[in-house]
């Protein structure tokens, strides 16, 4: 709802659906849902709460946290002060708002987020918030609900940004092991990175009515595959339709509806012990099993690849990116044939599908066996455009998931080579549960209870490079990018001008050197001195060793450690840290 002038914009308000104009008093009775035509105009996590929780149960969590701005970033603005506008015009901390509270007399923790603050957008903040949430839950033994409203990730925290799809999905996790419900409310709009993890990998999915959800927008679909949209494309009753959610539910129904559920769960509750949580670890020394590199920074050279003879050599991050994107990079099939031996690739998701932009299957690397699965691209027009330019469907998130759960059976190593520019855009991945897919990914890959190691080898793109990058350990070849957002992108959004893409580039700290010093990534691959589509022959050679390395001491560690571990991690991208990286560089 807009208001129809600054004078009497407390008194009347125009409906953004019909048009028509409303007292302003009789539509926060009907819920701020417009009774000539049913819209649900958007609410702010406050008055979220109001609508939903018992009157004096809400008991409203701890939401100050140690500024961050990890990467200095500025585009038109400062990152900081795009903070302060929002905080003064919200009145709010950060884009979520996290309690605990009664719901018809059920006791539940709550993570509602507010589109008003930076479009709802994903940072280290955030995810921390989120994250203590659901951690305040499994310690209280009560149900999660999450009410989303976001158009991603946070692109001014870069990769950082991305992590905590990775942060969040895992507390959902240890909720779900601990037999407590997560339930999320996907309200309008819920997008990106968001869409892709937590509001996705509950065990209930409810989409308010009106709500639309994906993961890739409808201005990027429209623009990338030159299509008009289906009617009602990516709406609560479409991703109905497409068994995308549990429900659709009208507002002045939802408080009921979550009753009903939280009385269900209640009642069917087993009684268990508590479970304790792990509280994040401080940072490893060199020489324990999961040892992070040294800053290289701080003087330290543990991010470079044991046996490298040549010094990196030092690009902008521009130009990195177009080396990255190089047609002559070697792809996941030219070091299946490089770096291991006797490949035999295994195919389908088994629910229909058979995406070319994943392959996968049983290798050896040494002698050992292991499960190998990377994104395909191809070297030609007509293989890039055969393997959709490595942009994995719905169907390639799932075989990849299929592989990896089959590789935990078998007790084999997972290795993954990230290739990328994001997931598949298109109208028929959305239509398949794009969001959902990569999300479960993202939640099965902090669980599974075998090694996982991944290489991020050429493009690193967003969500759908993280869907198979949540490793115990991750590496990166020298010229190779790993971002939340492609720079094209970012410089359409933010300065608006896609010309600004270099500058982007720079401000998003995509490279391997500044990934590394954030603790995103934990090794550099140095490539021979002009780069890797020069000498495919000694970058294998480099890789091959790089992997043994850092796999090798990953196969003493018992499969519960590495979970334990491996969480921890990922715990550690949380707005504290991120502060800490920041003055570190």
């Amino acid at each position: 709802m807009t208001a129809t002038a600054p004078r009497e914009e407390q008194l009347w308000s125009r409906c953004a659906g019909c048009a028509s104009l409303l007292y302003r008093k009789r539509l926060r009775r009907n819920l701020d849902v417009c009774p000539e035509c049913g819209e649900h105009a958007r609410l702010g996590a406050p008055e979220r709460l109001r609508q939903l929780v018992d009157p004096g149960s809400l008991r409203l969590l701890p939401d100050r946290l140690p500024e961050v701005d990890p990467l200095d970033f500025v585009d038109v603005l400062p990152y900081p002060h795009r903070l302060t506008a929002a905080r003064a015009s919200t009145g709010l901390a950060e884009a979520v708002v996290c309690a605990t509270a009664t719901i018809g007399g059920h006791p539940a923790t709550l993570a509602v987020m507010d589109f008003r603050f930076l479009g709802g957008s994903l940072g280290c903040a955030v995810g921390e918030l989120i994250t203590r949430a659901a951690e305040r839950a499994l310690d209280d033994r009560i149900p999660l609900i999450l009410i989303t409203a976001s158009g991603g990730a946070r692109m001014q925290e870069g990769a950082l940004s991305l992590m905590q799809m990775a942060t969040v999905s895992q507390a959902i996790a240890a909720l779900r092991e601990a037999g407590l419900l997560t339930v999320s409310v996907l309200t309008d709009p819920t997008y990106g990175g968001v869409a892709a993890s937590f509001a996705t990998n509950t065990d209930l999915v409810l989409a308010e009515s009106g709500a639309r959800m994906g993961f890739a927008g409808p201005r990027v679909i429209r623009q990338v595959t030159g299509r008009a949209l289906p009617e009602g494309f990516q709406t609560a009753d479409f991703l109905l339709r497409q068994g995308q959610v549990d429900m659709v539910v009208l507002r002045r129904s939802l408080r009921g509806r979550l009753v009903a559920l939280l009385a269900a769960t209640r009642a069917g509750r087993p009684t268990r012990p508590p479970v304790p949580r792990q509280e994040p670890a401080p940072r490893r020394e060199h020489g324990t099993a999961l040892a992070r590199p040294a800053d290289p920074a701080a003087g330290g050279d543990a991010a470079i690849a044991p046996g490298a003879g040549d010094t990196p050599t030092v690009r902008d991050a521009w130009d990195t990116v177009r080396m990255a994107r190089h047609p002559g990079r070697p792809t996941t099939l030219d070091y299946l044939d490089s770096v291991f031996d006797g490949f035999v690739e295994l195919h389908g998701d088994r629910l229909g599908g058979d995406c070319p932009a994943i392959v996968g299957g049983v290798a050896r690397l040494a002698g050992r066996h292991v499960m190998v699965i990377g994104h395909q691209k191809g070297h030609t027009t007509a293989e890039l455009v055969a393997r959709n330019f490595g942009m994995a469907s719905p169907a390639g998130h799932r075989k990849a998931l299929r592989l990896m759960r089959l590789a935990a059976r078998l007790g084999l190593p997972v290795v993954t080579l990230v290739d990328t520019p994001g997931a598949d855009p298109g109208v028929s991945a959305e239509e398949q549960g794009q969001a959902a897919a990569i999300a479960e990914n993202i939640l099965t890959l902090t669980v599974l209870p075998t090694p996982v190691l991944a290489v991020i080898t050429g493009e690193g793109g967003s969500g759908g490079a993280l869907a198979l990058a949540v490793a115990d350990r991750v590496l990166m070849l020298e010229n190779a990018v790993y971002s939340v957002i492609s720079p094209e992108g970012c410089a359409a959004i933010l300065w608006p001008d896609r010309s600004a893409a270099p500058q982007a580039a720079r401000a998003l700290r995509l490279t391997a050197p500044d990934l590394c010093r954030l603790g995103v990534v934990d090794e550099v691959v140095p490539e021979p001195a002009t780069a890797a589509h020069d000498d495919p022959a000694e970058t294998a050679h480099r890789l091959r060793a790089a992997l043994l390395s850092n796999l090798l001491p990953l196969l003493d560690v018992p499969p519960a450690m590495l979970v334990r571990l491996r969480r921890q991690r990922f715990r550690r991208f949380g707005a504290a840290r991120a502060g800490t990286w920041a003055g570190a560089r």
